[in-house]
């Protein structure tokens, strides 16, 4: 299909975007950018969830890792049950009970200012890091398929999608993409369906023959049996769980939209009926992996990990399908990168410079609080061009490796903070905390750098997390004394 053409529908759908924010924006003030008003519908929020939760490095790394680890992310996938039904009955409850904004106040009220701000700083540069990974891997993928052959240079595409973001998220946040997210998320997954029916109609297969043929060549592996091997069954599961009590339970982002709903009750259906919906669909993208790499030998491509997706697409499938795909696609990248600069915005103007705090900026106007809002919004669009454009000098093979190895070494303090914060009653030297948080996770890059000479066969994988945060609380106790 045309370049050309597919530009267009790139920018119909962008502006379909723009009338969904220009209609949800009016009147929009600071408490519907940070909480939307505390009035969502928590149906949407579920769904719209469903897409900042898979994002494009899901889409398209998924499917593409199964020729390499089988099915074996539906390990991480039973322990993400089991984290989503924790943060429902242990997090959600707490956070309500304090009507919190930001849920690093939580740290502030329990161990102090120091740890406060720690948490919120180790936030910031998590969600950076990831968000601009996921971010980095979509444009890369759109630059490849359209942009290239219109001679438009890689920066200038993301300079022009973070404007795009910018525009549709800078007067309503979340209040908007509660909304934009519901769209996204639809067109997503009438992408994943469509492929996948697309590729069962090539293959003439039935469901039990096409397993039966991804059994032959090892791709519907999915349990791992040696303790020293990464990818072990156990450190999987036990991994998912806390993959998704730091990344959701524990991340401004992601709690944003869920306390955004007004009653408790509705905020954990939200949550438990994201846990079945995206139970399903990641299920659905390990069962396209395989089609995928059962139709590649056909049609001779031999392109593997996050390029296997896009090469069949746009060398064998038909012009319709090649549509929904970018659309998919397209809708894959956006609830990334819209929410989390919502989310950091949020953060910073929050817990970092105390908007709602009496003092200096908390007794500003709030039209003066709304214009320090609107800066920091755009100060991190433009950090997020200069961090792709680094993911871009990298240029990792697989960018899911990239995004779970980067969320172990800076969701661990968060769960240290918050496990010391909740598990126990001691009191916190406070200024010593970020000694702690950030010594740790050097601690762990130093033992995974000489893993081979510390630990013989053992090989670290997602487990970096849950050391991490041990290590943060081990730290924390030892500042820490009894409260009396």
């Amino acid at each position: 299909m045309s370049p050309v053409l597919l530009f267009c529908i790139l920018i119909a759908y962008f502006a379909l975007l723009l009338g969904v924010a220009w209609a949800t924006s009016r009147n929009a003030t600071n408490d519907s950018f940070f909480i939307g008003n505390k009035s969502s519908n928590w149906m949407l929020v579920a769904f719209g969830m469903v897409g900042t939760t898979l994002s494009g490095a899901t889409f398209i790394s998924v499917p593409g890792a199964v020729g390499r680890d089988g099915f074996g992310y539906a390990q991480i996938l039973i322990g993400y049950v089991i984290g989503y039904i924790a943060v429902v009955y242990l997090l959600l409850p707490l956070y309500y009970r304090l009507k919190l904004t930001s849920i690093y106040s939580y740290l502030d009220m329990r161990l102090g200012r120091r740890a406060y701000q720690s948490g919120a700083g180790f936030f910031i540069l998590s969600r950076l890091l990831g968000a601009t990974a996921r971010l980095y891997l979509v444009v890369n993928i759109l630059q490849v398929i359209i942009l290239d052959s219109l001679a438009i240079p890689f920066w200038l595409t993301t300079l022009v999608i973070l404007g795009m973001i910018l525009i549709y998220t800078y007067q309503g946040g979340v209040k908007t993409i509660v909304w934009t997210d519901t769209l996204q998320t639809s067109c997503m997954l009438i992408g994943l369906l469509a492929c996948v029916g697309f590729l069962f109609s090539q293959l003439d297969l039935t469901l039990a023959q096409s397993l039966a043929q991804m059994q032959e060549r090892g791709l519907s592996r999915v349990f791992t049996s040696s303790p020293d091997s990464p990818s072990f069954w156990l450190k999987q599961i036990v991994a998912g769980i806390f993959i998704v009590i730091t990344m959701t339970g524990m991340d401004q982002e992601m709690m944003q939209k869920t306390i955004s709903v007004k009653t408790l009750a509705d905020s954990q259906k939200n949550l438990l009926t994201l846990t079945l919906v995206l139970t399903i669909v990641l299920s659905l993208f390990l069962f396209l992996g395989g089609l995928l790499h059962l139709y590649a030998p056909l049609v001779g491509v031999t392109a593997s990990g996050d390029q296997l997706f896009p090469a069949i697409v746009t060398g064998h499938l038909p012009a319709a399908v090649q549509v929904i795909f970018l659309i998919a696609l397209v809708s894959a990248l956006f609830p990334s990168a819209d929410g989390a600069i919502t989310a950091l915005t949020s953060t910073t103007c929050i817990d970092l410079l105390g908007i709602h705090r009496p003092g200096y900026i908390g007794a500003l106007g709030e039209g003066a609080k709304i214009r320090l809002r609107k800066s920091v919004h755009l100060a991190y669009a433009a950090l997020f061009l200069l961090l792709v454009l680094v993911f871009k000098a990298i240029d990792s093979p697989s960018m899911i490796v990239v995004i779970l190895k980067l969320a172990a070494y800076t969701y661990g303090p968060l769960l240290g903070l918050f496990a010391f914060g909740m598990l126990t009653t001691r009191i916190l030297r406070d200024r010593l905390v970020p000694l702690v948080t950030i010594g740790a996770p050097l601690l762990c890059a130093v033992l995974e750098l000489h893993q081979t000479q510390l630990f013989a066969s053992y090989r670290f994988g997602l487990e970096m997390l849950m050391i991490n945060g041990s290590l943060v609380f081990a730290g924390l106790y030892l500042i820490s004394k009894k409260q009396h």
